[in-house]
């Protein structure tokens, strides 16, 4: 172990300094439903529309479904910072833009495996990259400890369907279906990371026509993520909610992202902060390193200072600040639209 500690130590340093990139049938398309059920706030930003993920029964249904709650966190800022518990009806909240530029993005936000954030790592990024002409869908998505048939499937489950809407919907919303990228924050990272890595994992039945379509991201982002299942740089929450307190060896490898980079996963972007004391940095360490093995292209930016839970946030007149557009460079140099710099 102590081997293994003084390797992740100079890989950080390396990666700190130089920042480093590596390259190697169905008609229905979602349900519309209500408006979050939470009273709407002066600061509080709301999306367009929201879709339903399945039509009629969610998959692996419970005979008693949990309760479904917003509730209202507390945040130095002063801001709406709401989290969802108990999801029930896994669905996107749509943001559409202006003056749209033909690409999507599907943002995951995160919450430990535990709840689902909304406004922080969800809303606040559908509005701003919505600005920039992309169409975004923020999922909302079924926890994997409450007993759902998946099981710790159960968020991937929801992202590849998540994946397919937005394909099936590509004429309707005016996006290319070539042009889809993934986002996910901290455990919606690694949410993000298993649909990049597992994509076409069977994880149910097909349901409809739109089951048929790839749920493979052209591109994904992964902010601070939760990667591996592994001590001690697990972080321990995620783990306890995916797999268990006492997860079998299989179950580790199984759903540690880094154990399953394969060749022909999508271009990766990973950003984390060295003194993130929630999810050690060593996890995107670990995965741009077996990324590069795999010769999968791999854009890694560690920053000196951030904490965990780095969004748009809190973020003004620091280094941090530059993350969006360094996303939005990096697609566009995978082909997506270019954005006109704000810098």
């Amino acid at each position: 172990m102590a081997k293994t500690q003084q390797r992740m130590g100079a890989c950080l340093t390396f990666c700190v300094v130089l920042m480093v990139n590596w390259a190697g049938g169905s008609s229905w398309a979602g349900v519309q439903t209500g408006t979050p059920q939470l009273s709407q706030s002066a600061a509080a930003i709301e999306p367009d529309f929201m879709l339903d993920l399945w039509p009629g029964e969610v998959p692996g249904a419970l005979e008693r479904l949990p309760h479904e709650t917003m509730v209202q966190r507390d945040n130095p800022f002063g801001l709406v910072d709401r989290a969802v518990h108990n999801v029930s009806r896994p669905n996107l909240s749509v943001f559409t833009p202006k003056r749209p530029n033909g690409a999507a993005i599907l943002i995951i936000p995160g919450g430990g495996y535990s709840w689902v954030v909304v406004d922080k790592e969800g809303y606040e990024g559908g509005k701003h990259f919505s600005e920039a002409g992309f169409q975004v869908y923020v999922l909302r998505y079924r926890l994997p400890h409450q007993g759902w048939a998946a099981g710790p499937d159960t968020p991937l489950q929801d992202a590849q369907r998540a994946m397919r809407i937005i394909r099936a919907r590509a004429s309707q919303d005016r996006i290319d279906p070539t042009k889809i990228m993934v986002m996910g924050f901290s455990a919606g990272g690694h949410v993000a990371g298993s649909l990049a890595l597992k994509f076409d994992q069977a994880t149910q039945r097909p349901v409809d026509d739109i089951d048929k379509l790839s749920a493979k991201p052209d591109l994904a982002v992964l902010m601070y993520p939760v990667v591996t299942m592994t001590a001690p740089f697990a972080h321990p929450k995620s783990r306890d909610n995916l797999i268990g307190i006492a997860p079998t060896p299989e179950a580790i490898a199984a759903y540690s992202l880094e154990q399953n980079v394969r060749p022909d996963a999508p271009p990766l972007f990973i950003l984390h902060a060295s003194d993130d004391r929630a999810v050690p940095v060593d996890n995107a360490l670990m995965l741009a390193q077996a990324a590069r093995a795999q010769a999968v292209p791999t854009s890694l930016h560690v920053f000196e200072t951030g904490g965990h839970g780095i969004g748009l946030r809190g973020i003004a007149g620091t280094p941090l600040a530059v993350w969006p557009m360094l996303v939005l460079d990096w697609a566009a140099a995978h082909g997506f639209p270019a954005v006109a710099s704000q810098r």
